[in-house]
């Protein structure tokens, strides 16, 4: 690294002052977009910036203003899900680009343990952002109390259980569940049952929820079997699982799309034709969807537009905007393939 005295020195905006002929408070003027600016003055302070390499001091301002100009983006999830899941990725582009287009850094957290939970609410605390977006909670997260304790501009993608007045977009899973498991009834499948997931977040619960409401009083708790994330591993074990107890089962809804791959990674194992013996679908309509043989039935959810839409939620409380607190329900449809 070079000595201080050899570092080219900032262009300050006394130089682009002086350049362009005019006062350093006519300079601050232009620079905040303020009127009363005569357009002569306007271009030659535009020519000085240009001439001079005048760069705003962005965290000097934002210090001034008591704004960071970035949003946080909580993902509630293990390390490897935060990596692997589409949808996760999908949520947090759609998120970005709100941000992006109202100038806005976008600034991604992960909570992978308690202590991941504590340090986070000590950097929200820290002002170190300006808003949250919340995508993953659990029922009673503490995470949501805290921001609500807090009172920075918020949103949840999802609505988990006990969760306070805080906004939030979601789609509504029970129905969709129910709408796809419905798809799979009408397929002539009898002995159907579930591979569930997620028990302890909105969505999981509300699945199941869905499905059970599907089948009525067809419904058989022992066909339901359930581990804690939406992972690969919990598709193909819950798949054996359930296997050992219906041998004759001929249909599965599995809880998202990548549950659904390692069910039928199980399937083929066991030595069973998809769709011939067993009839699968899934939920997300994610890129998992389209790596699966046969090609998956599923529901498609947006989730980019999940993220777009709670950052926007955040940035309009920034812009002093009352938050939404009813919440925005987006569309889901069934995406029926080869699968069933």
């Amino acid at each position: 690294m070079p000595p201080p005295s050899a570092r080219p020195r900032r262009a300050t905006i006394r130089d682009v002052a002086l350049e362009a002929g005019v006062s350093r408070g006519t300079v601050s003027r232009v620079l905040n977009g303020e009127p009363y600016v005569s357009a002569q003055a306007r271009e030659a302070i535009e020519r000085a910036v240009a001439k001079v390499g005048y760069v705003p001091n962005t965290a000097a301002r934002n210090l001034a203003r008591r704004r960071s100009q970035a949003v946080g983006i909580v993902v509630h999830e293990p390390h490897t899900l935060f990596l692997e899941d589409p949808n996760i990725g999908a949520i947090l582009l759609g998120a970005n680009s709100a941000l992006s287009a109202s100038d806005h850094q976008m600034v991604s957290l992960v909570i992978d343990s308690e202590r991941d939970s504590r340090r986070v609410v000590r950097y929200l605390s820290g002002g170190f952002v300006d808003g949250v977006v919340v995508v993953s909670a659990r029922r009673n997260d503490p995470l949501l109390s805290a921001v609500a304790r807090l009172g920075i501009p918020a949103a949840v993608v999802g609505r988990p259980p006990g969760m306070p007045a805080v906004p939030f977009v979601a789609i509504d899973n029970r129905a969709a569940a129910r709408s796809i498991t419905e798809r799979l009834l009408a397929t002539g499948r009898s002995r159907v049952g579930m591979v569930a997931a997620a028990l302890d977040r909105d969505s999981g619960a509300d699945r199941l929820a869905g499905f059970r409401a599907a089948l009525g009083d067809r419904f058989d708790p022992d066909l339901v079997v359930s581990r804690s994330l939406y992972e690969y591993g919990t598709g193909r074990d819950g798949m054996a699982e359930l296997l050992a107890r219906e041998p004759a089962l001929d249909g599965v809804f599995a809880a998202s799309d990548v549950v659904a791959a390692g069910a039928l990674d199980a399937l083929r194992a066991a030595g069973r034709r998809v769709p011939d013996d067993v009839g699968i679908v899934g939920f997300d309509d994610s890129a998992w969807a389209l790596r699966c043989q046969p090609l998956l039935s599923t529901v498609h959810q947006p989730a980019g537009e999940l993220g777009r839409q709670a950052a926007e939620q955040v940035l309009a409380q920034l812009r002093g905007t009352p938050p939404a607190l009813d919440g925005l329900l987006l569309d889901t449809y069934v995406v029926w393939r080869e699968s069933a």
